[in-house]
């Protein structure tokens, strides 16, 4: 995510002399650089100028695929980036709508304030709609989603009903009230925590129409204050009890106890999701640290526990100007320090059950979740691959203790409670390390994390309890890879003779690498969150990374307990067109792959997923205005990539300052669901539709054909998409 709600994080701090990149290319050994070579082929790699950083990324090859086996084919030709170079910068120069090829049509399936459960009331275009009325309506500025099928007379999953989950991230309080962020009161604060956490609705096709069914059982939101259950080895412990309210829709009121470590009220900015393969949903929680203020000032980052992890993971006295803490003491980290430690989990929902408790996992770790990607090995092992979504963060993986049953649901209830969390360490030589978070790991100070000072605890289980509340701060310790912004992360699917474990995660950008003076995050824990500015890297090897790239790797052996990896860089994103003028490290103009070259030139990639038939899809997350670094990118944009080649085409351009974000697909692949983040983001009250005016300048009517779309603010949004000829998305 990036939106205005996105921490900036500009404070330079920690300078360090870590070698740079060529450094680390020159103390390969002789034998790895021979395989490098080999890998690469010595041909392209003499082409593109040795063994050098440059050769190194200019050349990744794609995993080999046997002979008409695996990836079916792009079928569309690419959009034209949405931009008028004749007016940029200025706001006119995006279409302000959705833009798909030619042979497909994109409808309008449900926006921000639609009705999606029985009682829910219309969307008021004057943002009049009360916190109870949001409470059953479909939440704000909608990220990650998936579809989950019933099951038809054939016993077969269907492809026209089935119930989507969708997070909805944050809000932007200028327009989802009529008097903006300056009028908050706890009436304001409850509408905005209630358009905040997950829309979970039914899906139908009648007629060739996808409507959203208004009054089904199945309906369902997740709030800020919707109670959750909190499991794993964090669990019950000190740092996990925060002061007790009872919340009304007048306030919050104390009732002078603690809760037991166990229980936790809502789920918030969550950001990209995962399922599992028994069929629920993980909600991942991503900037919780912008929902929390203070009514007095922050303890300092070396004065004490809370001190140290307000530090860590950005916290701040006036948050992200939500002003929840000026209205609810439950968020006010002066009064309520602990309840910012119930927040930044992987949240299980089960979106078949209306009556089910959402559970936060523990055992996945504390950090800024950007997606839950899983894994089943051909054991039976299960793996779930996360981004924390922060400059200067890292890569983790989950993987449980016990075996995935196909056929006992009810066995994998709490797979998710017990297992190792990993920590991911790239090295130059293309190959990585996944170092485990446990109390007897030794970092990178010779300690083992029970002998932390951070981790310290009565036994073990205390020790691990801290480890994953405190996760970025155990990574820190044990010297992982910090990463450009890494985020949603993605398997490709093992079809077609395609039978390797690989995992693909982008890096949006980050702005801070290479640039002097040069520091890293800290192994005691102690660096403020994203302020590093890191020395380029094998697996980041750009500086100022504006426009960010993709990274993959494979695991050994094919399991995915495997402790160690092989890892190349898929793309890195760029504009071929720049005139901006190159660095020794980044030409800003990137190495896509596409036929007509520069066709799909897109930057700081976010939302990546593979749909059944092997096919990427990566979606994009940067100004959306084409105004600055972005002139010749234009409007946000999903593109789609072939694994094998890298060949990439451009499917969507969207309307003015959003973000394209949320991707899921129908079991035959014909329906497609797309999300449309934050609209005219930066609008004033007093103008919302100042930015931007879409969905109603684009559609009378939603896709059901009844529903109509009044104007007066812009709404983040779900599109629907079906190809003409009643074919597979793609092909």
């Amino acid at each position: 995510m990036k939106g205005i709600k996105h921490p900036r994080n500009d404070e330079t701090i920690n300078p360090s002399g870590n070698a740079s990149i060529y450094d680390i290319i020159d103390g390969i050994d002789a034998s790895r650089r021979t395989f490098i070579k080999g890998s690469v082929g010595s041909t392209a790699l003499a082409a593109a100028g040795g063994l050098t950083l440059s050769g190194l990324v200019g050349t990744v090859q794609a995993a080999p695929v046997p002979a008409g086996l695996g990836f079916p084919g792009i079928g569309f030709e690419s959009v034209p980036a949405s931009v008028s170079i004749a007016t940029a910068p200025a706001a006119s120069a995006v279409a302000d709508k959705i833009t798909v090829p030619t042979g497909y049509t994109a409808e309008l399936f449900v926006a921000w304030g639609d009705a999606i459960m029985p009682g829910g009331v219309p969307f008021a275009s004057d943002a009049s709609n009360t916190a109870a009325e949001q409470a059953k309506q479909f939440g704000a500025h909608n990220d990650g989603m998936a579809f989950f099928p019933f099951t038809g007379a054939d016993g077969k999953p269907t492809s026209d009903r089935g119930i989507l989950a969708i997070n909805n991230e944050y809000t932007h309080e200028e327009i989802l009230t009529p008097s903006g962020v300056a009028g908050a009161s706890i009436a304001s604060v409850r509408k905005s925590q209630a358009a905040h956490g997950v829309s979970i609705l039914e899906a139908r096709r009648r007629n060739g129409k996808w409507a959203v069914v208004k009054t089904s059982p199945y309906g369902r939101r997740l709030t800020a204050n919707t109670k959750t259950r909190i499991s794993g080895p964090a669990a019950g412990h000190a740092l996990m009890k925060a002061n007790e309210y009872t919340i009304t829709e007048n306030g919050s009121f104390p009732t002078g106890k603690q809760t037991d470590g166990f229980t936790a009220y809502g789920t918030i900015n969550n950001c990209a999701n995962g399922v599992t393969p028994w069929g629920t949903y993980l909600t991942c929680e991503e900037n919780f640290n912008g929902n929390f203020g203070s009514t007095a000032a922050l303890p300092s980052a070396t004065s004490g526990e809370a001190g140290k992890l307000f530090n860590r993971y950005g916290f701040t006295a006036a948050g992200f100007d939500y002003k929840w803490h000026t209205q609810d003491p439950r968020f006010d980290l002066a009064v309520n320090p602990n309840e910012s430690n119930l927040f930044g989990w992987v949240v299980e929902v089960d979106p078949y059950d209306p009556k089910s408790v959402p559970v936060k996992r523990t055992a996945l770790g504390r950090i800024k979740h950007e997606s839950a990607q899983y894994v089943v090995d051909a054991a039976g092992h299960l793996a779930v691959y996360m981004g924390d979504d922060e400059r200067n963060e890292y890569i983790y993986k989950f993987v449980s203790a016990g075996k995935y049953s196909s056929t006992n649901r009810a066995a994998n209830r709490d797979l998710l409670d017990a297992g190792t969390l990993y920590v991911a360490k790239f090295a130059a030589d293309l190959s990585g390390q996944w170092i485990a978070l446990l109390p007897g790991t030794i970092g990178v100070d010779g300690l083992a994390l029970r002998d932390n000072p951070n981790f310290a605890g009565a036994d073990d289980a205390e020790v691990l309890a801290k480890i994953l509340i405190k996760t970025r701060m155990a990574a820190d310790a044990v010297g992982a890879t910090m990463m450009d912004r890494p985020e949603w992360t993605g398997a490709r699917p093992r079809i077609g003779g395609f039978n390797k474990i690989e995992i693909y995660c982008t890096l949006t950008n980050n702005n801070r690498r290479g640039t002097n003076a040069p520091s890293s995050n800290k192994a005691d824990g102690s660096t403020a969150a994203g302020s590093a500015r890191p020395p380029v890297d094998a697996a980041n090897p750009r500086e100022d990374n504006i426009y960010g790239h993709i990274i993959r790797w494979q695991e050994d052996a094919d399991t995915v307990k495997a402790t160690s990896f092989t890892w190349n860089l898929f793309l890195q994103a760029g504009d071929t067109k720049t005139t901006k003028a190159p660095k020794p490290t980044n030409n800003y103009k990137g190495n896509i792959v596409a036929d007509p070259f520069g066709s799909a030139d897109f930057g700081a990639p976010d939302g990546l997923w593979f749909d059944h038939f092997g096919r990427l899809w990566v979606q994009t997350d940067q100004i959306g205005d084409a105004s600055g670094d972005w002139k010749n990118l234009g409007a946000n944009c999903m593109v789609c990539a072939d694994p094998n080649t890298g060949m990439a085409r451009r499917f969507l351009t969207s309307p003015n300052g959003c973000e394209v974000t949320g991707i899921a697909m129908s079991p035959d692949g014909k329906t497609m669901w797309v999300g449309v983040q934050h609209p005219g983001e930066g609008s004033p009250a007093s103008n919302p539709e100042k930015i931007s005016k879409w969905p109603a300048n684009q559609w009378g009517v939603e896709s059901d054909g009844v529903t109509s779309l009044p104007f007066g603010r812009p709404r983040s949004s779900v599109v629907v998409i079906t190809k003409d000829d009643g074919g597979i998305i793609g092909s």
